[in-house]
């Protein structure tokens, strides 16, 4: 049975959440590789509708184990109030949800330095959303970070002195270098805080990194979900408006501890045109017209974690090809084709030009810093027929089939499944993945 990563084509909010939820109904187990609060997911199914930001998206269904592997950063007291409110809506949240004990934790002092930055770029800014990730992964990286492994019987002594030699480096900054007027951090309150927030999490903890490869060992499907998507990744994406963390399909191995012989398919995640959420080069972005009045109102572009509208324009091919080749992706599912049908012409983009007027049939790795490229697009004729709530590829309009080979041929991936409307229901299984 396979081990399937699911990722995001583009940059974000192409609608993971609801592949996952569709594909968990014939798997056994849901694990989330890397992030943290920073993301969201939606799933619909009926009448309901849910946000989720840390738990993954296969809670839902009954019978299913769902993991937070080591690859994610996590802010214990927003797991634990996503936890309540789930629990609250009737979603029973109990030995189903593992939590790797290897997760960095997310400090009181990631988040407010999180802001300060953002608050001295400028006009110069990232988009962050404030939520401390950037700063945890740093000190990840630098060894100066804590896991919830580190809360252990005995050892409170050690973690406090540990705990006290970090924020004696942190108040330096806060003072001589963000020159904040907020009160130092103070060892014996933050660590009070976090031991007795620490208490509500222990029933979650587990070594996951055993558990995925026991689960893979029996014959399990496991279905590793990725947030934010290939063009966020900070190796591969459009650097320096990034996320902090690894986004592709390798991360999946890296943040739950499998090897990459376990990954038998990897599903990208693919919205029929293009958003963006914060800063960074978009060469396909409408602004201010009819086309991203459009995508914006009938996509609802607003972010799930930040509340912020999203950035909208055509399909990019360039961005999504190149997806294709990071991840090795095996399938794509098209998401939010319905949000198109009222258009008379669809525009793609299917190559840059610079100023100097040289093409490009890929994406130029400085594009992210340097920009200086206008999209070379192809237009085809729009269908004027709704497509919302289709559930069979034939009773698509001729046009939008159209639109759907087309994106096949240029993005080198065959189409898996087809999204009509937000809820689970209003979708069409081409090929089966699980």
């Amino acid at each position: 049975m396979p081990g399937i990563v699911v990722v995001g084509a583009q940059w974000g909010d192409e609608g993971k959440g609801k592949v996952v939820d569709l594909l968990s109904e014939r798997a056994d187990v849901i694990a989330r590789y890397q992030g943290g609060n920073n993301a969201g997911h939606t799933v619909k199914f009926g009448d309901r509708a849910f946000a989720l930001h840390l738990v993954p998206s296969g809670i839902f269904w009954p019978g299913k184990l769902s993991v937070l592997g080591s690859g994610v950063v996590v802010d214990p007291e927003a797991m634990l109030q996503e936890i309540d409110d789930l629990r609250k809506a009737g979603v029973a949240i109990g030995d189903n949800l593992k939590v790797s004990d290897e997760c960095n934790i997310v400090m009181p002092y990631h988040k407010a330095f999180d802001k300060l930055r953002e608050h001295l770029r400028g006009a110069g800014k990232i988009g962050t959303t404030g939520r401390g990730i950037g700063p945890a992964y740093e000190d990840k990286m630098a060894r100066r970070g804590l896991r919830f492994g580190d809360f252990q019987p005995g050892f409170a002594g050690v973690l406090k002195d540990r705990l006290r030699e970090i924020l004696e480096e942190k108040n330096v900054l806060l003072k001589a270098h963000f020159r904040s007027e907020e009160p130092l951090f103070d060892v014996n309150q933050i660590f009070d805080h976090l031991s007795s927030v620490m208490e509500r999490c222990k029933p979650f903890l587990a070594d996951t990194t055993q558990l995925l490869n026991d689960q893979l060992d029996k014959n399990k499907t496991v279905l590793f979900e990725g947030a934010q998507g290939t063009h966020l990744d900070v190796d591969h994406g459009t650097y320096p408006f990034v996320t902090s963390s690894n986004t592709t399909a390798g991360g999946a191995c890296t943040g739950c501890g499998v090897g990459p012989t376990r990954i038998t398919r990897v599903i990208g995640i693919v919205k029929a045109y293009t958003t963006r959420v914060g800063e960074g080069y978009f060469a396909t972005e409408q602004k201010d017209n009819d086309i991203y009045r459009t995508l914006q109102g009938r996509g609802q572009e607003v972010g799930v974690t930040t509340g912020r509208v999203r950035r909208c324009g055509w399909f990019d091919a360039m961005v999504v090809r190149e997806s294709v080749r990071v991840n090795g992706m095996s399938a794509m599912a098209i998401m939010k084709l319905d949000v198109l049908d009222t258009l008379p012409t669809v525009r793609i983009g299917v190559g840059y030009k610079d100023t100097q007027g040289r093409m490009y049939d890929h994406v130029p790795h400085w594009m992210g810093q340097l920009g200086g490229i206008e999209p070379v697009y192809e237009d085809m004729p729009g269908w004027q027929e709704s497509t919302v709530g289709v559930t069979e590829l034939k009773k698509l309009p001729k046009r939008a089939r159209a639109y759907l080979d087309r994106m096949e041929e240029l993005c080198g991936a065959p189409i898996s499944i087809v999204s009509t409307g937000p809820r689970r229901e209003e979708t069409i299984m081409i090929r089966p993945l699980v």
